[in-house]
């Protein structure tokens, strides 16, 4: 069946969710945030933070795109906005009870730290964020990630705005590379993980 992709009502939000909690559970900078706990639905936990970080964005600022494969969400996309950002620790308190609950004490003050990190790297012009993409393990291999991509940056570039994403994997920024975004630095000081910052910039 073909892959249709198209931007996210509001009751799509928990299914999206879900896949990105299964794309990113062994993610080398989300294992530093909140590594795995004995016995747990890691992707049960994780559908719940992946919710709380989607809605800690007003609607109005973002852009969630869904990829489908019929009726089934197997591909979902955050994107921020270009705004003044708060940034993403400012965001993250704004659903204080849900990261406690996920995270625990220790593991939001460590999350914030990270997030600090990042927040520094982020360049100050105005850009579309990527904040998060990802795909269903039933769905890879079918293009869905390029799909998602291509949807949004045709709203990037239908505006001439730029592009930023943080990637934490060489698989990943082979594809980024494939959609104009070029490599920047790396994003130092997060234990094991390795991101580095990546820049589309507008097309004129």
């Amino acid at each position: 069946m073909t892959i249709t992709v198209r931007p996210a009502s509001e009751s799509e939000v928990t299914a999206a969710a879900a896949v990105l909690a299964e794309a990113f559970a062994e993610d080398p900078v989300l294992l530093e945030f909140r590594p795995p706990r004995p016995g747990e639905d890691r992707v049960a936990v994780l559908g719940d933070l992946f919710a709380a970080l989607i809605r800690s964005v007003p609607a109005t600022s973002r852009a969630l795109d869904v990829a489908l494969d019929g009726q089934r969400i197997v591909g979902a996309a955050l994107w921020d906005a270009p705004r003044p950002h708060a940034g993403a620790v400012e965001a993250f308190g704004a659903r204080v009870p849900t990261f406690l609950r996920v995270l625990g004490v220790g593991g939001a003050l460590r999350a914030v730290r990270h997030l600090r990190r990042m927040d520094r790297a982020r360049p100050a012009a105005p850009h579309w964020y990527l904040a998060e993409i990802g795909v269903a393990a039933a769905a890879r291999g079918r293009g869905v990630g390029g799909l998602l991509l291509e949807h949004a940056l045709d709203r990037v570039d239908r505006r001439r705005q730029d592009a930023y994403l943080e990637s934490s994997t060489p698989h990943n920024r082979r594809l980024y590379r494939r959609h104009g975004f070029g490599d920047g630095a790396p994003i130092t000081g997060l234990g094991a993980a390795a991101p580095i910052s990546m820049w589309r910039p507008a097309v004129v």
